[in-house]
């Protein structure tokens, strides 16, 4: 796919949002040769709408009001230029791409609550990675849900990726060991070991998380070298808490936000970019493996509002 269709995906996969943010601004700002009150809340209204927020809206809004301060609002382009810039300067701080390089097995233990995803994206990175000529181990942590092992093991057969699993019920910790191992003697250059969802609420299970780092520890005590969250975009405002709880019982080191083109909410990303400062390391705007897409922030700025992108997403 050429760039310039890559970057019209994202505009597409995020168009709920997009609508949410621009529906109306145009109309509103017709006429303004200033960012007046009305004008304010009408952006006010846009942002939380795409459930950007009250603590991130506000910064925004007084960020857009120093960045206008000195221009007359001539055209809506210049209202979009500037408030581009502040959703770029929001994001700017997640924008770090996961690098893999100089150690084998990098290893990846991938959490996040039932339905966010996680599987899916363990077998979506798989395929990238394989593309980009990289061996890959998955462990099929999530051992309280048969169809979760069938479905990583679906990935594996797809991906010519092997899976280590075992039977329904077993300890997840010891089957991600036993994969962590396979993957030293083979050589793999990434595991990525999936575990079972839990809500962030789940003490006992989230403790159970922080057993498998352990474990994972024994064999190396920088492991697991990415803790990746899986976040639904759909969730909102809620996605923030889940990722406060995880982040404070495991570290997060990355998070992937799923499903946003689903959702008219993908301004959460802003806020939870905000409140976190966590790498953004992928986001998901579709079904396909290519719309799992690597966070460029300028991008993502530009596509919620609708307009041609500027950077070619990393691969």
């Amino acid at each position: 796919m050429s760039e310039t269709g890559v970057l019209s995906r994202l505009r597409q996969g995020l168009s709920k949002t997009s609508d949410a943010l621009t529906d109306g601004l145009a109309t509103a700002a017709l006429g303004k040769k200033e960012l007046d009150a009305e004008l304010i809340t009408e952006l006010e209204d846009r942002l939380l709408l795409a459930d950007v927020g009250i603590e991130t809206t506000t910064k925004i809004l007084d960020d857009l009001a120093s960045r206008v301060r000195r221009k007359e609002l001539d055209n809506i382009e210049i209202l979009y230029d500037a408030l581009q810039e502040s959703i770029a300067e929001i994001l700017a701080p997640c924008n770090k791409p996961l690098l893999m390089r100089g150690i084998r097995p990098f290893t990846m233990l991938v959490v996040g609550v039932n339905g966010a995803g996680k599987t899916t994206t363990i077998g979506k990175i798989a395929q990238r990675l394989v593309n980009h000529r990289q061996s890959v181990m998955l462990a099929a942590g999530d051992t309280f849900r048969a169809a979760a092992v069938e479905q990583l093991q679906a990935w594996g057969e797809k991906t010519n990726v092997p899976v280590i699993a075992q039977g329904s019920g077993a300890d997840s910790a010891a089957v991600i060991y036993d994969a962590y191992q396979s993957a030293q003697a083979r050589n793999v250059n990434v595991l990525i070991a999936d575990t079972a969802g839990r809500l962030h609420t789940q003490q006992n299970l989230m403790e159970e998380l922080q057993k498998i780092k352990r474990v994972m520890q024994k064999i190396e005590a920088a492991a697991p070298h990415e803790t990746l969250l899986v976040l639904e975009a759909g969730t909102g405002q809620n996605a923030i808490k889940q990722a406060i709880e995880f982040h404070q019982a495991l570290n997060i080191t990355g998070l992937c936000i799923t499903k946003l083109d689903g959702t008219a909410k993908g301004g959460v990303v802003l806020a939870i970019a905000d409140k976190l400062k966590v790498p953004i390391r992928y986001i998901g705007v579709g079904e396909a493996v290519k719309d799992l897409r690597v966070f460029d922030a300028h991008n993502y700025a530009s596509a919620l509002l609708g307009r041609e992108a500027i950077n070619a997403a990393i691969v």
